[in-house]
Order: C-alpha cells, then sequence, then structure tokens
C-alpha cells in the first residue's frame, strides 16, 4: 500500500471499530467472558496503541535515524507482516504492561471514542509529510515484532484495530 492508501485504511478499520463500539450497550461495553478484555477494554488498548506512533511521528526524522537507526531490508508487505503478527500471538505473545487498557466504565465510551479518533486523525495527518521512501526507510520498535518499518508499522496499525474489533464481537458472541 502506498501512504494515501494507508491513510484511508487507517480512517476506515478505525472508523469501523469506533461505529462498533457506539452501537454497544452499556452492559455489552463492559462485558467480560473467559478473562478476555471488555470492548471498553479494546477501546482503550487501540487509543494506549496509536498513541506512541504519533509521538515518534512528531520528532525530526534526525532523531528517529538516532534513536532507532535505519531499515536495512525491504518492507514486508502487509500480508507478510499480518502472517507474522499472528504467528507472534499463536506463539503466546500478549500486550506489554505499558499497552494493557485499565478498568474501563461505560462513562468513558464517548470520551474514548473521541481520543481514539483524535490520535488516528493526527497520525493521518502526520503521515502526509513523510514520504514513500521514509516510510521504507525509517524504523520504530515494537514490542512484540522488533524493528519495523515505519511503512510496516502503520501495516500493524491498521491491522490491529480489525484483530481488536473481531476480539471484541467474539467476547459478545461467545
Amino acid at each position: 500500500m502506498v501512504r494515501q492508501e494507508l491513510i484511508d485504511k487507517l480512517k476506515e478499520n478505525h472508523a469501523a471499530f469506533m461505529d462498533y463500539i457506539d452501537s454497544l450497550t452499556a452492559e455489552e461495553y463492559k462485558r467480560s467472558r473467559n478473562e478476555k478484555w471488555t470492548a471498553g477494554q479494546q477501546l482503550d488498548h487501540i487509543r494506549i496503541s496509536v498513541k506512541p506512533i504519533t509521538q515518534a511521528l512528531a520528532m525530526p526524522r534526525l532523531g528517529l535515524k538516532a534513536m532507532f537507526g535505519k531499515a536495512n531490508r525491504p518492507s514486508k508487505s502487509y500480508d507478510e507482516l499480518v502472517t507474522k503478527y499472528k504467528l507472534k500471538l499463536q506463539m503466546g505473545g500478549v500486550a506489554t504492561s505499558r499497552f494493557l487498557p485499565k478498568e474501563v466504565v461505560f462513562e468513558q465510551k464517548e470520551h474514548l471514542i473521541k481520543s481514539v479518533n483524535e490520535v488516528v486523525s493526527k497520525l493521518c495527518k502526520q503521515l502526509l509529510d513523510y514520504s514513500e521512501k521514509d516510510l521504507d526507510e525509517l524504523i520504530l520498535p515494537h514490542p512484540l515484532l522488533g524493528k519495523l518499518t515505519l511503512r510496516e508499522m502503520i501495516y500493524f496499525t491498521v491491522y490491529h484495530v480489525v484483530h481488536h474489533h473481531k476480539s471484541a464481537e467474539q467476547n459478545l458472541s461467545s
């Protein structure tokens, strides 16, 4: 995917998740089965996960290169990145403590939806300042997947919300 396609998918996938969350009743929003995260916690996890990317992209490119280096390989495709993520999950990978949501009450729903929408909007605007070359050259650390090119990090973000959308739906359907 090229930059504009990434931006479009970020908006589309996050909007679908926000619409789903917004449609939930208080009981559905806070329901947890088999010790899985509630829909509210899934929402908060997405917020917590996207925010550090916006913080990184606010840094000067030279700062990113100094902190994390440059890619020494081509970016993986979207499908390759998703496959790698699913494999890590199958191997027992879980969110690290920094990305764990706290308890979330229904009264926080509107605020959290607004917050996720704002951080995703910010990410999309920031991406406009990055070239296709930048997306394949700059790297960021991912706690489960290791060093990712910026393009791969955006692929992850595009898929990550889909993964948690499905998890929220499965929690309510079981």
